[in-house]
């Protein structure tokens, strides 16, 4: 909740920095960078939303818990840095067909200043964010990221500006919009990548099979359980949900039935911390099914 906070406030300051000295000095570079940044404070505001909801305890209408919000957020950063790469492709395009306009060292600064600080950011989202398996923290540590592209185009188009001013090179002038829409295809990218893991967990994508298979080996180690008749595993937000149907003795009583049921979940839940739910279902087992 720090981490998304912290993001929230940080937008907000950059967004009115980018914009401010953007638009004094004309820099389309820094004002699409600050165009970017106002998205972020949307986004930021969706993470923090949806971290709130999520740590919420299963109830009534939610039986599995609140943990899809996350994700819920993590699609729609995703979505709105899709339509800002297109927009800041647009602004860069639009830009290389009009006067060069003379760059000012106040402009390098300020994306100087967000490369840096963004930088920091990211690094310490996604670490907070890898450690409490959230999307919605990784998705805004990915979102700092694509800041640290935005403010590195705006960094090296400015810095070519200046340098084209200083060394009558036109061309340079134009380094600018150029550095822009590269970083805008990167960015284009990076929602591309964030939108599908979004849409994979919300559609319950199996999680990939080297996972099963460890979970089938857990499984199949707990005494009494002779086979696997199904297995499937989902990601529920920052947590696991695990469903398997397994084949125990027709023999053991429903108490023997139960109490191989729990170390199964035991088991698993041990082995892998990102579990937090096991659904499990017991078919009887005997010597001629073998």
């Amino acid at each position: 909740m720090v981490a998304a906070a912290i993001g929230l406030v940080s937008n907000v300051a950059l967004t009115v920095l980018k914009f401010g000295v953007g638009f004094v000095f004309r820099s389309p570079s820094l004002i699409a960078d600050g165009a970017h940044n106002a998205a972020d404070v949307i986004a930021s505001a969706a993470t923090l939303g949806s971290m709130r909801v999520s740590k919420q305890p299963a109830d009534e209408e939610h039986p599995y818990g609140h943990g899809k919000a996350e994700v819920i957020a993590s699609g729609v950063v995703a979505v709105i840095l899709f339509i800002i790469g297109l927009y800041m492709i647009y602004h860069s395009i639009v830009s290389l067909f009009e006067p060069a306009v003379e760059a000012h060292w106040l402009s390098f600064a300020a994306a100087v200043l967000s490369l840096v600080w963004k930088q920091v950011l990211y690094i310490y989202t996604i670490r907070i964010g890898r450690r409490e398996k959230s999307k919605a923290l990784i998705a805004t540590a990915y979102d700092h990221l694509s800041d640290v592209y935005a403010s590195l185009a705006a960094v090296i188009g400015i810095g070519a500006a200046i340098a084209g001013q200083q060394y009558g090179l036109p061309f340079a002038q134009y380094g600018d919009p150029l550095a822009s829409i590269v970083v805008s295809l990167l960015i284009i990218k990076i929602a591309i990548d964030m939108g599908r893991e979004s849409m994979g967990i919300l559609m319950e994508r199996n999680l990939p099979e080297e996972k099963i298979k460890e979970y089938s080996q857990i499984i199949l180690n707990v005494p009494h359980v002779k086979r696997i008749d199904r297995i499937r595993a989902r990601e529920h937000g920052h947590y696991t949900i695990v469903d398997v149907r397994v084949g125990l003795p027709g023999e053991l009583s429903i108490q023997e039935g139960h109490d191989t049921a729990r170390k199964i979940k035991q088991a698993l839940m041990a082995h892998d911390e990102e579990i937090q739910e096991v659904l499990i279902h017991l078919n009887p087992w005997y010597d001629t099914d073998a």
